[in-house]
């Protein structure tokens, strides 16, 4: 039976020590820095739906106020609400997103760990568990919103 898969003999005279370590080092830099980016989508997701809930709300109570004054317009206010929906809808991208950031963390971890144990080789403890990459290349098909129907209360 053959075997294609590299030794860590083989793959030491492919790529030098050091300069698997750093690759390796490098990758977990790359997946430190979209885990924060994660927590900063996250949290200006959160504030802006916080913002645009306060603001469909104020709304909603100007359009119950108008409805007792029948001379008063009250179209400017039900396109604000329109545009409060469009705007939640758009806000769905971090959804999106984070899924994105976690598949290519995956991804990464998986690559940093093959690099540590086909370079490197076990450690005292014992042979290296390398999470399983991916199996789909995109977890996310979509590549745009549109608008649809968002209840906002």
């Amino acid at each position: 039976m053959l075997n294609n898969e590299p030794t860590a003999e083989s793959s030491m005279t492919q790529m030098p020590l050091l300069t698997a370590a750093d690759v390796q080092d490098n990758l977990m830099v790359a997946n430190n820095d979209l885990e924060r980016l994660a927590g900063l989508l996250t949290d200006a997701t959160e504030t802006l739906m916080g913002h645009f809930y306060g603001a469909s709300a104020q709304i909603g109570q100007l359009l119950a106020l108008a409805e007792r004054l029948p001379a008063l317009d009250k179209e400017p206010l039900q396109q604000a609400m329109q545009h409060m929906g469009g705007a939640v809808t758009a806000l769905q991208f971090q959804d999106m997103s984070t899924q994105l950031i976690a598949h290519l963390q995956r991804r990464l971890r998986n690559c940093a760990d093959r690099l540590a144990r086909d370079v490197m080789g076990d450690d005292e403890e014992g042979e290296a568990v390398i999470e399983d990459a991916p199996l789909r290349p995109n977890p996310v098909t979509q590549d745009e919103m549109d608008a649809g129907s968002i209840e906002l209360f």
